[in-house]
């Protein structure tokens, strides 16, 4: 049984929690906050920030080192996600009525109270609609400069296209890795090198086979 106490304590967290949310909906008072990158194999996370009305996109990056041992044993890529927000807050000058949406990306996961103790209205969402688009192409041309095909990027399964993109030439492109996941030093490093080792057997027969029939 809840006594009194415990009743109208309940019912004042949900009608704070009820005020926050239609706050959020003040039109011109609202930061998106938006990850890409998080669950992909190669390189960090974009992390990107929309103020509408306006279009301009902050755009920043946090680095594939914060992906890799020992970094991402100290979730150093969630430290980094607080620096960005931090400048998105210096760039983007909201005032006390601001509310920021920010996407339940786990990258993302600890910006929400970090941006309340700082006084900022916040709403975690599945989906930020545009931003969304914005920060997935951003991830692709930082995909795209580090020489990864961008047919690859294109494919829904684009996991599975990275590690036979890995395969070709491990020894350069495993620094491109998100080598700090337990399923890349437990299973997948072993198998693209054992592909990689595969596919050269197969090129040398290939080869051979060539210059006899020639």
């Amino acid at each position: 049984m809840y006594n009194c106490l415990e009743i109208a304590l309940k019912v004042h967290l949900r009608c704070r929690r009820i005020k926050m949310a239609l706050d959020c909906f003040i039109p011109g008072k609202m930061i998106l906050i938006d990850a890409s990158g998080w669950s992909d194999l190669l390189l960090g996370v974009v992390v990107g920030a929309l103020k509408p009305p306006h279009p301009m996109l902050l755009e920043r990056r946090i680095s594939t080192s914060s992906f890799q041992p020992p970094n991402f044993r100290n979730k150093k890529y969630l430290d980094d996600a607080i620096k960005i927000v931090d400048e998105i807050v210096a760039v983007m000058q909201p005032d006390s009525e601001t509310c920021f949406d920010v996407c339940s990306e786990y990258v993302l996961s600890t910006v929400g109270e970090h941006l309340q103790k700082k006084g900022f209205k916040v709403k975690k969402v599945q989906s930020t609609g545009t931003l969304r688009q914005l920060v997935d192409d951003a991830y692709v041309r930082w995909c795209v400069e580090k020489g990864v095909p961008r047919e690859l990027l294109q494919d829904k399964r684009r996991f599975w296209s990275f590690l036979d993109w890995v395969a070709e030439n491990p020894h350069l492109r495993e620094d491109l890795v998100k080598t700090g996941w337990a399923s890349w030093e437990n299973k997948w490093r072993k198998e693209i090198y054992t592909k990689h080792l595969e596919l050269k057997a197969k090129e040398e027969l290939i080869n051979k086979k060539g210059v006899f029939e020639s």
